[in-house]
This record gives structure tokens, C-alpha cells and sequence, in this order.
């Protein structure tokens, strides 16, 4: 029998304001066994470039990273973010470490190569070291990993949150049996988008195929699942959609085979 782990992702809006920041720290604390959390911080990085007069660019909700923005978006991940979660972690008791890709080489990535779009200093995801991570957590290290990797040569990527989470619940599922909690700002996935109440508690493959087809389930929602479905495959014992505060209360949508 593997050992549970529970690899929580958050938004940077969860992280970045005080009181859903407290909240969080405490839930997380709570969580017993083996645990990860992932973190953006896309908010603080959109602010703090203003501050120094640069300008934010968005494509389909995606930062453009060039040079100065990547400069921007490793001081607020790797620094300003990553650091507030971890003392404040180690506040509650929980042996926090700060992690970026860079740090032992643990998520190395490609720079996207241009298509349509020029993303610029962003990362796709080539190898998790989830051996050394999985040493980490067996001597009682809880990861709090920013949304930044590196590419080996000497330079850092912005990488989306989400895809870190799922990369890397996958790689651990070599060594622990892992649950990945994608949180975000619903309960759930909805029936109803206009009715918060109505999430829908599991899904499977053929009832995500159908909700699709029946326009049920719609724009950013549909790679989201397609991410879960994905993590399940890799070897992901479940996905759960969920608030950031239910990850310890029943609730949300649980992604099944």
C-alpha cells in the first residue's frame, strides 16, 4: 500500500489577500499525511509591474513573460508570495520549504516554442524530479512550490500553476497514492452556472464527454478537466474540484475513472 498524499493547488487571489490567506494556512495544516501545495500569484505580479511602469499583456488569460516581466514574476512567486505562505506555515507548525523549479533542479522545462503567440519566458514542463521531491516529504519537508521552473540553462519560466500541480501529482504517483485538489472560486463543478449550489459530485470520462456535448460544461472549465482526466490516467488516485475552503469538508466534484 502506497502512502496518502494530497497536492493542493491554489489561485494567487486565495494567497495574496490576509484573511483567505489565514484560512488557508489553517486548512492546509490540518490536512493529515503527506501533503504539497501549489501556488499563483498572478494578482501581486500584475500590481507590482504597474507599480514599476510595466505593462501587463494578456493573451486567453495567459501572461506574456518577456525579460522584464520574468524579472517581476520571480521576485513575486519565488519571493514575495512563495515566502508569506511558508513563515506563515511554519507559524502553524508545518516544516515549510519554499520551492521554484530551479531549486535542485526539481521541474525543468522547455521555453514554449512560438506558434500563434509569442509567450515569451514561458514553460512547458519536460521532467518532475519526484524522487528527490518524494525524499523531501519522507523526512517531513512539506514543498510549497511557486509557478516558476527553468530550463537548465540558466534561465527561469513562468510556468501555469495548474500545469505544475497536475506534472507533478502525476510524477509523485510513482511513490505515493496521491490526491490532486484543484481549487478555485466555485464549490464545484456546476450543473448551473447561475445556481452555486448545483455542483455535480463526480464525473467520469463518458459524463464529461456528454456535459460537453450538452454545453453543460463550457470554456476554461473544459481543459481543467481535461487536465484532471489526464492526471487520473497518469496514475492519480483522484482529482477533486473544489473551494479552497473545503479542503478538508466533504464537497466539490471528484474526477474518476
Amino acid at each position: 500500500m502506497k502512502e496518502k498524499l494530497t497536492l493542493i493547488k491554489v489561485g494567487g487571489k486565495i494567497v495574496e489577500e490576509e484573511a483567505t490567506l489565514n484560512q488557508l494556512l489553517s486548512d492546509f495544516s490540518a490536512i493529515e499525511g503527506y501533503k504539497v501545495l501549489v501556488h499563483g500569484g498572478g494578482r501581486s505580479a500584475t500590481k507590482l509591474a504597474a507599480q514599476l511602469g510595466i505593462e501587463s499583456k494578456m493573451v486567453n488569460g495567459r501572461r506574456i513573460t518577456d525579460a522584464e516581466t520574468l524579472k517581476v514574476v520571480t521576485m513575486v512567486y519565488g519571493g514575495l508570495v512563495n515566502k508569506n505562505i511558508v513563515a506563515g506555515l511554519q507559524a502553524k507548525g508545518v516544516n515549510a520549504m519554499g520551492l521554484t523549479g530551479a531549486d535542485m533542479n526539481v521541474i525543468r522545462s522547455i521555453k514554449r516554442p512560438v506558434k500563434d503567440v509569442d509567450y515569451g519566458f514561458v514553460g512547458d514542463v519536460q521532467k518532475v524530479n519526484a524522487e528527490l521531491l518524494s525524499n523531501l516529504i519522507r523526512q517531513g519537508v512539506v514543498p510549497v512550490m511557486a509557478p516558476l521552473t527553468h530550463d537548465g540553462q540558466g534561465s527561469m519560466l513562468n510556468t501555469n500553476a495548474d500545469t505544475i500541480a497536475g506534472e507533478t501529482a502525476k510524477a509523485l504517483a510513482e511513490f505515493f497514492d496521491v490526491t490532486l485538489v484543484f481549487c478555485f472560486e466555485k464549490k464545484g463543478v456546476l450543473s448551473d452556472e447561475n445556481d452555486d449550489d448545483s455542483v455535480i459530485p463526480v464525473i467520469t470520462p463518458e459524463e464529461f464527454k456528454m456535459y460537453v456535448e450538452k454545453g453543460i460544461i463550457q470554456g476554461g472549465m473544459i481543459p481543467k478537466l481535461e487536465n484532471s482526466f489526464s492526471a487520473i490516467d497518469a496514475g492519480v488516485s483522484q482529482v477533486i474540484i473544489t473551494q479552497a475552503s473545503s479542503i478538508n469538508g466533504e464537497g466539490g466534484t471528484i474526477i474518476r475513472k
